[in-house]
């Protein structure tokens, strides 16, 4: 499941934008000011570790565009962590809040390191560090972080609580994704997974092709696959195979069953990162695959749900010609030399920044709720949440039906209109 980190991810969001740019015939000023971020910020981090040594870790916070609203994105902790991969992931994030049509634009943050080498106290100085380094840049009403790769809720609490202490006062609406009880929304856990299965739901309709007549393999075992395979199954598709990482040995690992996978069993065998003990698995019948195997199953759906450029020139041919659709819960899984073969084979493609709005949808709802002290049920937000998603889906096929386009190119046509239009109003262009 690792990444290629000689692809750069900033390089294929500017391709991706410079084709939907050419398409509209934008202006060199537009092209200017969305192909790069307004704002971002390099700084280090020192912490101090357990033995009692200092160790200076690298942070970063990016700020692709404000032209919508507050930018909004996640902070991850990644021992490969980049300038170009947070710089490309907050341009999406501009995008996947437009597409969703939810007044925020895009942000994004990270630092390099690997949460599973350090300890919780730790884990809590890198937090309160990086919230140090940015207390004067973000904000309920500039920028709002949330939970990403290896951070969770517990993160954004140590997060809050700094940021709160610099201010002097309470702040909830300062950062999403924090637990419920704490001023997390309901439903905020499912909701990237479950804004996957509702627009996959919809393309489904669009075909007409039952969901209790598909099977899908899943790459990814975290909460965005694990919340997808969940809400698939109650709408009646069959899951044939997942993927993990394992930490233990570095690698990643494919677990199939003829018959489907059993999702509580395997959760009950899986550790917090999202990896599946593969002996235990064995023993309950599951066939362990290499990891990369997860893309060559005879399956109706796919949907990636790991890291970016998991879909590329060098494995998209082995994928099967039984595949419909391919539904992208992770951040920018398919480069374009993948995206065009699928293309051309009529592969049905539900893309990232739309597949997988739910998330920020749902941070978007927690937001709000934080910012007014009032909070919504989990029945009220799941079901805001398939109205905002279903929405946003049917206004994109709406666009590639009439327009003879691709979903991606839709979704980019659509996401890069609105963004340039509340550019153009604000004067800035």
């Amino acid at each position: 499941m690792a990444t290629d980190r000689s692809f750069n991810p900033l390089e294929m969001a500017q391709r991706q934008f410079d084709t939907v740019a050419d398409d509209l015939q934008l202006d060199d000023g537009a092209r200017q000011l969305l192909r790069t971020p307004m704002r971002e910020y390099h700084f280090n981090i020192p912490v101090r570790m357990d033995d009692g040594r200092v160790e200076v870790l690298r942070g970063f916070r990016v700020q692709h565009n404000d032209a919508r609203g507050p930018c909004k994105g996640g902070v991850r902790f990644h021992p490969q962590e980049t300038a170009d991969t947070v710089r490309a992931l907050a341009m999406w994030m501009t995008w996947k809040c437009a597409v969703a049509d939810i007044p925020l634009g895009g942000g994004k943050g990270g630092v390099i390191c690997d949460p599973h080498n350090l300890s919780s106290r730790e884990q809590e100085q890198v937090c309160r560090g990086w919230v140090r380094q940015v207390a004067r840049d973000v904000g309920p009403n500039r920028d709002v972080p949330a939970p990403d790769v290896m951070t969770n809720g517990q993160h954004m609490l140590w997060m809050l609580d700094e940021y709160e202490t610099i201010h002097g006062e309470r702040l909830p609406g300062m950062i999403t994704g924090k637990p419920v009880g704490m001023g997390g929304s309901q439903g905020r856990t499912q909701a990237t997974g479950y804004g996957v299965v509702y627009t996959l739901r919809e393309a489904l309709k669009e075909l007409g092709i039952r969901p209790q007549d598909t099977t899908a393999s899943v790459q990814g075992f975290g909460n965005v696959a694990q919340y997808a395979i969940e809400l698939y199954r109650q709408i009646g598709g069959t899951t044939l195979c997942v993927s993990c990482w394992d930490q233990r040995d570095q690698t990643s690992y494919a677990f199939r069953k003829a018959d489907g996978i059993d999702l509580e069993e395997l959760r009950s065998i899986t550790d917090r990162f999202g990896g599946i003990e593969r002996e235990k698995a064995r023993d309950l019948g599951y066939e362990v695959l290499d990891g990369d195997q997860w893309l060559d199953q005879d399956v109706d759906i796919l949907i990636p749900s790991a890291l970016e450029n998991q879909i590329n020139a060098s494995n998209v041919e082995r994928i099967s010609p039984k595949v419909k659709i391919i539904a992208e819960g992770a951040n920018g899984p398919t480069t374009p030399d993948a995206d065009t073969v699928l293309k051309e084979r009529g592969v049905f493609m539900i893309p990232d920044f739309l597949a997988n709005a739910g998330g920020v949808t749902c941070s978007y709802f927690e937001q709000v709720q934080s910012n007014m002290n009032y909070f919504w049920d989990a029945g009220e937000v799941l079901g805001k949440l398939d109205q905002q998603m279903t929405a946003a889906y049917l206004a994109v096929s709406e666009l590639a039906q009439h327009g003879g386009l691709y979903m991606r190119d839709a979704a980019y046509v659509l996401a890069i209109k609105r963004v340039v239009t509340a550019c153009r109003d604000r004067g800035w262009i």
